[in-house]
């Protein structure tokens, strides 16, 4: 018997990292997905988005599981779309119990040099689409009176500043601030609010060479020059978590052993926020 048996889960940015790990972890627990992603490529970011065989890779993974899956083609920057897609997602499934809003994209920009649009954009991706994504699917969770759960992905960055990333920062700080009234809003229709924030996720929003470079400070520094620089970050001696460790946090929180946590964080960050550390020398 699974965790989230007879539960729907409405997840951004499915086609790939956090996204497809979240709708996959999700479905192993018994849960049927609606899922969506913009699946085309945003001027001015360093690495290209999700693509339609990437989309298709997250739908056979999640059937073969067993379970059901709507995926729909959709920009979170578009509140019209995302409240189609709750809508097909309700008609298709009957109702929507968990909903993931981890869809974003950034690079990194010094604060004093970069350009109002990179700022503005940066906020709209992460922050606005983050309520954008509530705007849309918690009306019907409403509806349904069957309650829920409502998680959305933060960073440490939400939690702490970060040099060369100030717009990033600024989002996932109103992320923080949203995930509280969030909460105290839904609250009285037992929907409860969270949110993760984790360290480095292995995707791709890291692990393309403008944001190696900005963390090694050399861009022709090796893979192991990145990896300890960014390991350096962490209590425990590791560069980054996988995907799936975000998708354990997500699970509990949208599953009922989390049932009186609402309005709260939980940090998957291998200890990047404590102050001080021990340095790990070679890794």
């Amino acid at each position: 018997m699974g965790r989230l048996d007879g539960k729907v889960a409405f997840v951004t940015g499915a086609g790939r990292g956090q996204g497809r790990a979240h709708a996959i972890r999700l479905a192993e627990e018994g849960a049927d997905i609606v899922a969506l992603d913009v699946l085309e490529d945003i001027a001015g970011l360093a690495y290209p988005m999700a693509t339609a065989a990437d989309r298709d890779e997250t739908v056979a993974a999640v059937e073969a599981l067993g379970r059901r899956i709507l995926f729909e083609k959709a920009d979170v920057r578009d509140l019209a779309r995302l409240t189609e897609v709750a809508a097909e997602g309700v008609r298709r499934f009957g109702h929507i119990d968990v909903v993931v809003a981890n869809a974003g994209a950034g690079s990194p920009a010094v604060s004093y040099e970069m350009s109002e649009q990179t700022f503005t954009e940066t906020i709209d991706r992460f922050l606005t689409s983050t309520w954008r994504t509530v705007r849309a699917v918690a009306p019907v969770m409403i509806d349904s009176g069957r309650g829920g759960s409502i998680v959305m992905i933060s960073s440490t960055s939400g939690l702490v500043g970060v040099p060369g990333m100030a717009h990033y920062v600024a989002a996932k700080h109103g992320v923080s601030g949203l995930m509280k009234a969030c909460a105290i809003d839904l609250g009285p229709f037992d929907i409860r609010v969270n949110a993760v924030a984790s360290s480095n996720v292995n995707t791709p929003m890291i692990q393309n060479p403008v944001i190696r470079a900005a963390w090694s400070g050399d861009p022709n520094a090796t893979e192991d020059e990145v990896v300890r620089a960014m390991s350096a970050m962490h209590i425990l001696n590791v560069p980054w978590v996988e995907p799936v460790d975000v998708s354990q946090a997500v699970l509990w929180l949208a599953s009922d052993e989390a049932r009186f946590v609402t309005g709260s964080t939980v940090t998957v960050d291998a200890g990047a926020l404590a102050p001080f550390k021990i340095s790990h020398g070679p890794h």
